[in-house]
């Protein structure tokens, strides 16, 4: 078997107090990622999807740190790398594009400047080299007239052409890995939709695996091959894409997909899931969707149940996973 290209183990985020134990916001979370893959994480607001990237790219929260846990880039241990070596890392290896494109780029740096940025210091270009490059970018991405638009300034262009030179920044050293949290969010439906498939294509053109992190289940479908669902920092329930969204095996899986519109079904009633996310500061003890949770019996609350494979590539961390969908399925 190949070595994946990303491959996370028993990390754990949080922030550590002198008095009292540490507040836990990601707790034990597992993951990899092959290469080439197209991987998703999915979940409320809050839920720590975000923090697993920063924590992949080194760019957590002031106060906010791994407390344990191991993140290994091609069999190479990030956690505890000095900075000056991770820092060679990001861009040619591993890049990022941020959730905002409106607030993300640099305002006082044309864009073509910006692109170029990366291209200088990882690659080694000239000033003249990494201009080319970067209205070269600017045309894979499907920016019409690019190198004018490489002489603009961010507050000049609209959203979806932000977005486009968020991922022209991205891509521009060639990264095996592209980690992407949440990048279509500020977009209307239809540029959403272009700038989904403009990352999906360009990736698949040059190999990059890519990690991918939303609320929205319909771009997880269109964008991702497998995904993981995380719920107050843990992973409940991973596998294909197609797989969990056909036959979720985890209740809070489930809950999302009902309190979801499908346009297949327009009539179809939507089914809120009740309650809130717990307090991390308090964690309840065993599954943290418990409470939520109109399946928990009194097991629930006593640990945290293991991930336990269902079917092929197909798992969830829930005791009663197998008695009520058999149960449903009946």
């Amino acid at each position: 078997m190949t070595t994946p290209l990303l491959d996370v183990k028993s990390l754990t985020i949080g922030l550590r107090r002198k008095n009292g134990p540490d507040t836990i916001i990601v707790d034990d979370l597992s993951l990899d990622i092959e290469r080439g893959e197209r991987f998703g994480i999915v979940g409320e607001s809050g839920s720590g999807k975000s923090l697993t990237l920063r924590a992949i790219a080194d760019l957590l929260p002031k106060g906010v740190e791994v407390l344990s846990g191991s993140i290994l880039y091609d069999g190479v241990e990030l956690v505890g790398m000095p900075v000056a070596q991770r820092r060679r890392l990001m861009g040619p290896q591993i890049a990022m594009i941020f959730q905002e494109p409106m607030t993300a780029l640099n305002p006082v740096v044309r864009v073509g400047d910006q692109i170029a940025e990366g291209p200088r210091r990882h690659l080694g270009l000239s000033k003249a080299d990494a201009q080319t490059l970067a209205i070269e970018m600017l045309a894979k991405t499907g920016i019409p007239d690019p190198a004018r638009r490489a002489r603009a300034y961010p507050h000049e262009l609209s959203g979806g052409l932000r977005q486009r030179i968020m991922i022209a920044m991205a891509l521009s050293c060639g990264p095996r890995l592209v980690l992407c949290d949440e990048p279509t969010t500020a977009l209307d439906v239809t540029v959403q939709h272009q700038v989904l498939r403009l990352l999906e294509e360009l990736c698949a053109d040059s190999g990059a695996s890519l990690a991918f992190v939303t609320h929205d289940l319909a771009v997880m479908n269109q964008t991702c091959t497998d995904l993981a669902v995380m719920y107050a920092g843990h992973i409940v329930e991973s596998g294909r894409v197609k797989d969990v969204l056909r036959s979720p095996r985890h209740p809070y899986t489930k809950g999302l997909l009902d309190s979801a519109p499908d346009f297949d079904q327009p009539d179809r009633r939507l089914v809120p899931i009740p309650g809130f996310p717990p307090n991390l500061a308090s964690r309840p003890g065993g599954c943290p969707f418990a409470p939520r949770c109109r399946f928990a019996v009194d097991s629930c609350t006593v640990a945290m149940p293991p991930m336990e494979v269902l079917a092929p590539y197909h798992q969830a961390a829930c005791t009663e996973s197998r008695r009520i969908f058999e149960e449903e399925a009946a």
